[in-house]
């Protein structure tokens, strides 16, 4: 029989982990600490241990975690005490006799940071006994409380880029918010008071140009009906993030309940079909439109209809792939009939109610001929001021976008969302002064196609976000095949689909509040 390599399983410490050549071989090489020791005593060869798998971290810690020791403690005298007990055992003749495999005794060890480790020693029945008896004796309970386990592994160490990120944000809400303070008390406030009293000519043209188009304002955009369910669909993305934000940040959503942060979003967002029905249909109505079913049922299956031809696609590329990472039939059967069963009824159920109420008014008239929209300077074409709207949103929440797609693709932990929390408030804000600012410069050039505009200057950060997460796969990621590639940007896609949805019906709003506002509150020859 050859001769085995007899060194300490402690002898070496490697920063990688040794391959399974290695581990198997016999030759007497310091390769890594997993090895064979053969030791002779009384004319027998006995396998005195064999560590099967590699972990990260000093073998001392392994020792020490094993015994049921803090690292803390000195290592060195305890692995002297190890080696001397196993030299008292080998000259009292206390051997491990071999045994058949089925008496293997396994012990599992944990350690935070380092992967699972099983050691396989053979033992008989008294030896597994007093070894048993021996680890509960010095089993040693932990200090941490129940409710503060996971603080290891979710403790944010480096918290200052958030707070930078906070403060980064606050600094364009405050200018934002300075802009459409302005905006307020020139068109409000002066024209409440002394609205033709103004102090030059300039005031007088710039005010004089939103004016003119209060004939027109609110005529019903192009494309109306696509308007309204997409509005409907961002009221139900948006309440379904808001209550999942609340409930993540009191604490609801534990990390040791796996998948129920998807679970809670994917119920909010069925329950939430009863808001976005009803929003749908009221805008819809106060479009002067009649086929409610038909506008209730574009909201029911349009937004959900592409996702989960998305998600259907990607699901069967895993498929093909045979990888148990793909979505099982029954859950897919699952997601259908809650799409089907709860939430489409709850979208009919809203539409219901949203066309028993009575139509929103106008507070002018709309005029019957449209009226000419005079030629724009080159800054307030539309593709370039919608391009522009989406840059300050993106930028509120782009650093905790690289934290969340770490989290997503690099399996790190996130769950600091106090922060998350801030930053979807500040976002909220920033898409709605945004959208003011740049649809009161619209109205002054006597533009009053801001129905479309309003909803696509805040939503365009989803094409911002795109762009990021093309970048992030490029610069963080290390994918080759084409399939894994593929699911990256299918997933983001839907991603970047949702966020426009949301930031869209957030400017949305803004601007139905703000042009309701000033032409209801100023004085219209």
């Amino acid at each position: 029989m050859s001769k085995k390599n007899n060194r300490s399983p402690l002898h070496r410490t490697r920063t990688r982990p040794p391959s399974p050549e290695v581990l198997n071989r016999n030759e007497g090489r310091e390769e890594g600490f997993g090895y064979e020791g053969q030791e002779r005593a009384r004319g027998r060869e006995e396998v005195v241990d064999q560590i099967s798998h590699w972990a990260p971290t000093n073998p001392s810690a392994v020792l020490l975690r094993f015994m049921g020791l803090s690292r803390s403690m000195a290592v060195a005298p305890w692995i002297a005490a190890v080696l001397l007990l196993n030299a008292v055992a080998v000259g009292l003749g206390f051997y491990l006799p071999g045994v058949a495999p089925s008496d293997f005794q396994k012990f599992e060890m944990r350690e935070p940071h380092m992967c699972q480790i099983v050691c396989k020693v053979t033992l008989n029945e008294k030896d597994a006994k007093d070894l048993k008896e021996k680890i509960e004796d010095e089993y040693r309970a932990s200090d941490v409380k129940w409710a503060s386990r996971w603080d290891t592994y979710l403790l944010m160490a480096d918290d200052q880029i958030h707070w930078f990120s906070i403060v980064n944000s606050l600094m364009i809400v405050l200018f934002l918010s300075g802009m459409v303070a302005m905006i307020m008390l020139r068109t409000l406030y002066r024209d409440i008071s002394k609205y033709n009293q103004l102090e030059t000519q300039e005031e007088a043209q710039e005010e004089t140009g939103w004016k003119l188009v209060h004939g027109d304002v609110f005529r019903p955009p192009a494309n109306s009906d696509l308007l309204c369910v997409y509005v409907g669909t961002g009221v139900q993305f948006f309440g379904m993030l808001l209550v999942t934000m609340m409930f993540a940040v009191l604490g609801f959503l534990s990390p040791s309940n796996r998948g129920g942060l998807m679970t809670a979003m994917l119920l909010l967002w069925v329950f939430m079909g009863l808001f976005a029905g009803y929003s749908s249909a009221r805008l819809y109505k106060m479009f002067k439109g009649t086929e409610w079913k038909k506008i209730t049922l574009k909201t029911a299956f349009t937004f959900p209809g592409i996702v989960f031809a998305i998600f259907f696609v990607l699901n069967a590329l895993i498929w093909g792939e045979k990888s148990s990472g793909a979505v099982p039939f029954t859950t897919m059967f699952a997601l259908v009939l809650l799409w089907f069963g709860i939430s489409v009824p709850l979208v009919f159920v809203g539409s219901y109610l949203g066309f028993k109420r009575p139509a929103v008014e106008d507070p002018v008239k709309t005029n019957k001929i449209p009226r000419q929209i005079p030629e724009q300077a080159w800054y307030m074409n539309p593709i370039f001021s919608i391009l522009i709207g989406g840059i300050l949103p993106f930028g509120a929440v782009f650093i905790e976008l690289f934290f969340i797609l770490t989290s997503i693709w690099l399996h790190q932990f996130y769950y600091i969302f106090g922060f998350l929390f801030l930053v979807f408030l500040i976002l909220i804000v920033t898409c709605a002064e945004i959208t003011i600012v740049l649809c009161y410069f619209q109205l002054c050039s006597e533009d009053y196609l801001w129905w479309w505009r309003s909803y696509l200057t805040s939503g365009s950060s989803a094409l911002y976000l795109f762009l990021y997460a093309t970048f992030y796969f490029f610069t963080k990621l290390d994918i080759t095949k084409p399939v894994s590639g593929i699911l990256y940007f299918g997933y983001m896609l839907i991603a970047s689909y949702a966020f426009f949805v949301l930031t869209g019906t957030i400017g949305f709003y803004a601007c139905f509040w703000f042009t309701r506002l000033i032409y209801s509150s100023v004085k219209i020859d």
